[in-house]
């Protein structure tokens, strides 16, 4: 008999479902060719909901070094309108903080020096904090001095001995991926000094329910935050929220603002309002989180139906991003390379590989130019309208686009 899991949060046990995926392969673990025969492993992906906390998340199935090694995958920079909000940030942030060349800005999780490239350009210090190293590599031919390593309240410890006190640290979708979030908070709190800011994006989890966001759910998120869930937290470990932004990055996002409690920034009626927001959503109560796994299923049924609906036409479809959230979405709806025929995708690092559990091949964008299929599935669909424009050339010959969530959407 399975033991009951134990929220990472408040250690009660985990008796709510949110959703189970069934067994999935890593998200991010793309396949080469020439493993083809080899069937993926896979682990069990199933979300649950503490009844104590309300902390929404998914069990260890594997180590994270085992899913953020050396060689990652996932680069930051490849979305154009990504690339355009970290820019923005950086100016808003630059104003509001009043930061300069006295300053200084660390982020964790830098990737390839997406974010802080836009710091460096306006003369303001950096750190990264990043532990795969290919991306660090190409972070730091950007200018932007990046340490290897995954955050912690250790790491913390030693930056502080070393004299490092940001005035800003930021990260963007990454409180998520950590395993162990009441360490990582603790680091936090033990960096931050003064009236130093902690800035941190995510998906909103109230976006995940209402637009049954579920393929944002994979082994690599551990956790799928609210607000009610980071107030608690962040006030554990002796910090406070200040302000929050809803934004429309990854189909509907928070930026939470924090500090020290005792820093001098004053709370803005935002934080309120988005509790309230919440609350009216019932994710203040456990039993609001009840009723999604109809609605995920419901899902994977119209999927299912546009697909063999395509191949009973003679209509060939092809899928654009070899997004993670995609692979989840296809391998709970048990999609393979007989219903897709191939995907594309701007990244090199993914392109020649297999997709993991469906094993659908991935090319580069041009092969949607050469061979023009019927349709184009977007598995980003939170990247629609960037995607969309950016084949506007194959659109007008005659290719329509779908979007699988919350419901078939053919345009």
């Amino acid at each position: 008999m399975t033991a009951t899991p134990a929220c990472r949060h408040c250690k009660a046990p985990l008796t709510r479902t949110l959703v189970d995926l069934g067994l999935s392969p890593l998200a991010n673990s793309y396949v080469m060719p020439d493993h083809a025969h080899i069937e993926c492993p896979r682990y069990p992906l199933h979300a649950r909901v503490c009844d104590k906390c309300l902390l929404v998340q998914v069990e260890d199935a594997v180590p994270a070094a085992s899913i953020f090694s050396s060689e990652y995958a996932y680069f930051s920079s490849f979305s154009d309108s990504w690339l355009r909000h970290c820019e923005r940030y950086a100016v808003q942030m630059i104003g509001r903080f009043g930061l300069g060349p006295q300053s200084l800005v660390a982020e964790i999780a830098s990737n390839d020096g997406y974010l802080l490239q836009y710091f460096v350009a306006r003369k303001i210090p950096v750190l990264g904090i990043e532990p795969t190293a290919n991306t660090a590599a190409v972070a730091e031919g950007r200018g932007v001095p990046t340490l290897v390593e995954f955050f912690s309240t250790a790491l913390a410890e030693r930056l502080v001995s070393e004299g490092v006190r940001p005035d800003l640290i930021c990260s963007a979708n990454v409180l998520a991926h950590v395993p162990d979030i009441n360490d990582f908070v603790r680091g936090l709190s033990i960096l931050l000094s003064g009236d130093a800011v902690y800035t941190v994006e995510f998906p909103h989890l109230k976006n995940l329910i209402e637009q049954v966001q579920f393929d944002t759910i994979y082994h690599e998120h551990y956790t799928y935050l609210s607000l009610v869930f980071l107030k608690r937290i962040f006030a554990s470990f002796g910090m406070r929220v200040f302000d929050v932004e809803a934004l429309q990055t990854h189909g509907g996002s928070l930026r939470v603002y924090a500090c020290l409690e005792k820093a001098r920034h004053e709370t803005t009626p935002a934080v309120a309002d988005m509790i309230a927001q919440e609350s009216a959503a019932g994710m203040d109560r456990p039993e609001g989180y009840d009723g999604f796994t109809a609605r995920v299923e419901q899902v994977r049924k119209d999927l299912i139906a546009f697909l063999g609906q395509a191949r009973a036409e003679g209509k060939t479809v092809a899928a654009y991003g070899a997004a993670a959230k995609g692979n989840t979405l296809l391998n709970y709806c048990g999609v393979g390379s007989g219903d897709i025929a191939y995907c594309v995708d701007r990244n090199p690092a993914k392109q020649d590989t297999l997709l993991p559990g469906s094993h659908i091949p991935v090319f580069d964008v041009e092969r949607l130019r050469t061979e023009r299929p019927d349709y184009v599935l977007i598995l980003p669909w939170n990247l629609r309208t960037e995607i969309a424009s950016q084949l506007a050339d194959i659109k007008a010959l005659g290719t329509k686009f779908v979007t699988p969530v919350p419901q078939i959407d053919i345009f």
